[in-house]
């Protein structure tokens, strides 16, 4: 009753319409989950995304949850999620988009679920890393070990909000590396980060990754 109570006078909200959730909703209401932009594209491998990568580095799947529109629903999670501190909003959509790999023909072979990380520079400026919170809702629903220790980000770079495809590229060029490799030696690694535009930091990541001998794929929140 007490909780009946407080979101009476403090309701929760929905971070992509803004409508007020029921009380067995979590994060985002029943008709934007129905409603959103989604690709689909974790169910064919020769997706348009697949191809943005293609003679730049070699991954095995692309994917994207939702298709990134300016001043729509899926910009303002993406916001809420990396601005405004709403982790959950990274946590409930890996959990969600996790159900809908489950459905695809190679999530299987994934061994583990590595988020693009963040230069620890960066990472205390904000307080936490939205890609990760991302891959720990895909972990929850997909059984899939999450591992943070191995990619890391050696160089802190600019925000590649506003550059050229180029200049972004340039950008990011070498700044990833790896350590303790022997926990992905051999294995299929998931890949994730909160949106891809033209792919230059994913396939920074993706390049940094295949030092090792193991074989990478990616899934995002959204394509831009």
């Amino acid at each position: 009753m007490l909780n009946d109570f407080f979101n009476l006078i403090f309701p929760k909200i929905c971070f992509a319409c803004n409508g007020v959730l029921l009380k067995h909703e979590k994060v985002i209401c029943t008709s934007c989950q129905y409603s959103l932009p989604k690709t689909n594209y974790h169910l064919n491998k020769e997706n348009p995304l697949t191809k943005v990568f293609w003679g730049r580095v070699d991954v095995q799947n692309v994917a994207a949850l939702y298709f990134f529109k300016k001043k729509g629903k899926v910009q303002n999670l993406l916001h809420q999620l990396k601005y405004k501190e709403a982790k959950e909003v990274g946590e409930r959509i890996g959990e969600l988009y996790g159900f809908d790999l489950l459905k695809s023909s190679w999530i299987e072979s994934i061994d583990c679920i590595i988020p693009v990380p963040l230069h620890p520079k960066k990472l205390k400026k904000r307080g936490y890393n939205q890609s990760e919170y991302f891959a720990k809702g895909l972990s929850k629903s997909t059984e899939k070990t999450l591992e943070t220790t191995v990619l890391y980000r050696k160089k802190h770079n600019d925000t590649q909000t506003k550059k050229s495809r180029f200049n972004r590229w340039e950008n990011v060029s070498e700044i990833f590396d790896i350590k303790n490799s022997e926990q992905i030696v051999g294995k299929h690694i998931l890949l994730v980060d909160d949106v891809v535009t033209t792919g230059a930091t994913l396939e920074a990541s993706v390049k940094a990754l295949l030092k090792v001998n193991c074989s990478v794929s990616i899934v995002t929140i959204a394509s831009a």
